[in-house]
């Protein structure tokens, strides 16, 4: 199943990797923006005599086709940056760009595809099948993948497989699960109307502040009084503004908040119960209420005979070791676009060393990789290809 040859390469070319790493960390592009990030992808898979087009309007897919007839599959990694300030002003390669920096990983990902792709190169002849890079933009707002669905980046696929860099897991670890890893990730705005008028003068008015504090306070019940114990499921409220002024009672409230959950129909359930609540909290008090739900990545479900084919290579190519049990997060990963479209299944690999001051949250200002753990990262890349191909 694991192809020698193609470790070899990994390894032979693991500090070209870091330093592209590096040079992308050090110049990062927010979501849809990555138009550097995308011509210097472009460039380097042209260069290896890889057939490569731009999408619109940006991110890069490529197709390496084998020596023999066979399947075709995808692997992608994401590229944009993130608006956070970055805290490790000692390193040399730093982001050069203020309040931007590669807070997630995705500079790795990136790094790590393409040198997958060159190791793959150096085996072409042997391929039996074809081989997809998706280089994709704006993961971060969870709109990239689903553009690139649309404009065809897996058209034609038999099987995607992606990886994120894991912080939080020890460097070397490697996870992917069959059944849910990453939860759906909507968002949701109330806006409460109410009465304005003096502070002094209650009675004359209907407080929108009350309104929009009674809903936060009891929305929560959504969850613990109308989901099945046994579904998972987050209703999280991140933002409230009401008011204008200290004597001046509110008129008008804005809340926005997310859902995360597993199962489509939680999913529906909890979309229907918070518009019944946010209606019914506003009459209470004499008020009215708009309710807009935007639904954004789905759950990433991984299917059993790609997270078992992951599983397989993980052992031959790093040991039993290697392997262990992520359980699902409530975070949300916009690759299940994909994996709506094409079987597939998506891996996380370990980069948490506190010797090296890599374990901290992905989205800190601190964030940083354990650099150790890339070659880890393009050899599974690489080698999942290879024996999806192969097998």
């Amino acid at each position: 199943m694991i192809n020698q040859t193609i470790k070899k390469a990994i390894k032979e070319n693991s500090d070209e990797m870091i330093r592209i790493r590096r040079k992308l960390h050090s110049e990062p592009e927010l979501s849809w923006e990555e138009f550097q990030t995308s011509q210097f992808v472009y460039d380097y898979l042209t260069e290896l005599g890889i057939k490569a087009h731009k999408m619109e309007p940006t991110g890069v897919v490529a197709e390496l086709q084998g020596g023999k007839d066979g399947k075709t599959v995808a692997l992608r990694a994401d590229m944009d940056a993130l608006s956070v300030e970055e805290l490790n002003t000692d390193l040399a390669y730093k982001s050069k760009k203020l309040g931007k920096m590669h807070a997630c990983g995705h500079d790795v990902h990136t790094a790590m595809l393409l040198t997958a792709a060159k190791a793959l190169v150096s085996v072409k002849e042997e391929i039996p099948g074809n081989i997809r890079f998706v280089f994709q933009p704006a993961e971060e707002v969870a709109t990239g993948a689903k553009a690139m669905v649309d404009q065809g980046a897996v058209k034609g696929v038999d099987n995607v497989f992606g990886i994120h860099i894991w912080s939080q897991s020890e460097t070397g670890k490697i996870a992917c699960s069959p059944g849910p890893a990453f939860a759906s990730a909507d968002i949701f705005k109330v806006h409460f109307k109410g009465q304005g008028g003096h502070g002094a003068m209650p009675q004359d008015c209907v407080d929108a502040a009350i309104i929009a504090s009674s809903f936060v306070m009891n929305v929560q019940s959504v969850v613990s009084r109308t989901v099945d114990p046994q579904q998972s499921a987050v209703v999280t409220i991140g933002k409230m503004v009401v008011g204008t002024r200290f004597n001046i009672i509110a008129e008008n409230a804005d809340i926005e908040g997310t859902v995360r959950c597993f199962d489509p129909a939680t999913r529906d359930h909890i979309e229907k119960q918070l518009k019944i609540y946010a209606d019914h909290t506003a009459a209470i008090y004499g008020g009215t209420a708009e309710v807009e739900y935007i639904r954004g990545t789905q759950a990433v479900i991984n299917g059993a005979e790609s997270a078992q084919l992951v599983q397989d290579v993980a052992i031959e190519a790093f040991g039993e070791n290697s392997l262990y049990v992520e359980k699902p997060t409530m975070g949300g990963e916009d690759f299940s676009f994909y994996l709506d479209e094409v079987p597939g299944s998506f891996a996380l690999v370990g980069s948490g060393n506190p010797q090296k001051d890599t374990q901290w949250a992905h989205h800190h200002g601190k964030f940083n990789v354990d650099e150790d753990s890339m070659v880890i990262g393009a050899e599974l890349y690489a080698q999942y290809a290879w024996s999806f191909l192969t097998n």
